[in-house]
């Protein structure tokens, strides 16, 4: 952090002062005009996608320092390409700011998305700063995917397999540790961090793309999918009601973080799981034998915990017999204007 920007606001130095900081975390080469050019790989198809994240919607100083507001900006929209099968190629960043944050704030966001999309060599192309009276980050990401390894939502097929790539609801657990720390009395000091470090360190599964692409081979197969982000419960109902089927889900094999075992309820551990959002695991629809490879390579925390089914609705079935079964909606998770 520039040492001369940390008493400074951002009326302080205006537009153009932020601008020319900004652009300091950006390829020299790229920006400048009045828009980025990025070249694409012959043969794939361009991938576009958009995220807007609002101060105390989506993050608050209580639970979330700049730089980690810039690392889950950056990890939301990376997230949004790999489940759709695609690699990043840039980011941009339109910012709305009212005049008394500090400019050091604005640079430690910086930071954070630069740290997270360096692991996947993604830059920031681009962007604009408008004055605003919540501080507001709108990132449209550009990725790139051949046609035929496209993971789409309405591509699910009676009898496939449902694969999560990662345990659900370490992050809303996470977010109840930073609100309520006493409730993590029972908890070990690492489970703690783990869970914390999930909350404000999301990783997108972009590693699992390659990892895919190298079981199916050559084959045309077509992949369903889509990411966690707003909750397990909500991907299920989504793809379904995309590809016009229904789903079975074994509630025994939805992955918990192992500390959920000894904290929290079985149904306290299942209600964060589903509709807890912010995993950013994939959430995916294949058929059986590919899909157990999968889990296989991805190992600890990926699972198969159902199968697609015909009809329309999505039920969570206990096979220990404990619990009825239930019928899944969008109602119990996060809906914006609900």
């Amino acid at each position: 952090m520039n040492t001369e920007s940390s008493s400074l606001l951002v009326r302080d130095i205006g537009e153009q002062g932020l601008l020319q900081i900004l652009q300091r975390f950006c390829p020299q080469e790229i920006i400048g005009d009045d828009a980025a050019v990025i070249a694409t790989e012959p043969g794939q198809s361009l991938v576009v996608t958009t995220d807007v994240l609002v101060d105390n919607i989506h993050f608050s100083e209580i639970t979330t320092s700049a730089i980690d507001v810039g690392w889950r900006a950056a990890a939301a929209n990376l997230s949004d390409l790999a489940a759709m099968g695609a690699s990043p190629l840039g980011i941009t960043v339109g910012l709305g700011l009212p005049g008394d944050v500090s400019v050091s704030w604005v640079e430690q966001m910086y930071v954070g998305m630069t740290q997270c999309l360096q692991q996947y060599n993604t830059p920031i192309v681009g962007g604009d700063v408008v004055r605003s009276p919540v501080i507001t980050i709108a990132i449209t990401a550009f990725g790139q995917a051949y046609p035929q390894q496209i993971i789409r939502r309405h591509q699910a097929q009676v009898g496939d397999a449902i694969i999560v790539t990662g345990v659900h609801g370490a992050s809303r657990a996470g977010l109840e540790l930073l609100l309520h720390p006493e409730k993590g009395e029972n908890l070990s000091p690492e489970a703690t961090k783990a869970l914390i470090r999930a909350h404000q360190r999301p990783q997108p599964r972009l590693d699992v793309l390659p990892i895919l692409w190298q079981i199916l081979g050559s084959s045309q197969l077509a992949i369903a999918g889509m990411d966690s982000s707003d909750g397990l419960a909500d991907a299920l109902v989504q793809i379904c009601r995309a590809s016009n089927v229904g789903a079975v889900v074994e509630r025994t094999q939805i992955p918990f973080p192992p500390a959920f075992a000894h904290w929290l309820t079985p149904e306290q551990a299942l209600e964060y799981s589903l509709y807890g959002g912010e995993d950013f695991e994939l959430v995916l629809c294949l058929p059986k034998e590919p899909a157990d490879k999968l889990v296989q390579m991805l190992g600890q925390g990926a699972a198969a915990i159902g199968e697609i089914t015909n009809g329309s609705t999505v039920v969570l079935h206990d096979q220990k017999q404990k619990f009825p079964d239930q019928v899944l909606s969008l109602s119990q998770g996060f809906q914006h204007f609900g």
